[in-house]
């Protein structure tokens, strides 16, 4: 008896997670700016903030190997010279514009930093900015194929 029969058969396509690229490039200002909230949370508290990923090396052996090394992140937020603070969102190696030539939200304390940034990942998930990650998107697209 052949093993195959008691098995059901179909014809199938894997799905990507996302086929939607805003949807997609929505998924990926929102994880940056959760990160940047924890980060900020850790900032708050006194605490250091350390993420970690997953990175494939090579060992002494030359067999690749997965390693969890520290993740290098980026402050969103900086102050200027009276003690404010400003938070200033990145995409595609680029500032966002949240209006025209506003390309920073003024919080005034780091205290008041995760609820700005809570404000902004429902402004990015109700499609805000969807606009200016697709155009961020499409001008590192163009500065890659320029490079090549």
């Amino acid at each position: 008896m052949s093993h195959l029969k008691g098995l059901k058969l179909a014809q199938a396509v894997p799905v990507r997670a996302s086929a939607d690229p805003v949807a997609r490039s929505r998924e990926k200002m929102i994880a940056a700016l959760i990160e940047q909230k924890q980060m900020a949370e850790a900032k708050i508290a006194g605490q250091v903030f350390a993420p970690t990923h997953i990175v494939r090396r090579k060992n002494a052996e030359g067999q690749r190997v997965e390693v969890e090394t520290a993740k290098r992140v980026r402050q969103g937020w900086f102050t200027d010279t009276a003690r404010k603070v400003f938070f200033s969102a990145r995409y595609a190696g680029r500032s966002i514009d949240f209006a025209k030539d506003k390309n920073a939200i003024e919080v005034g304390e780091l205290a008041a930093l995760p609820a700005v940034i809570d404000t902004l990942a429902e402004a990015v998930r109700a499609g805000e900015l969807d606009a200016q990650l697709t155009a961020a998107a499409a001008e590192r697209g163009k500065m890659l194929r320029k490079a090549k």
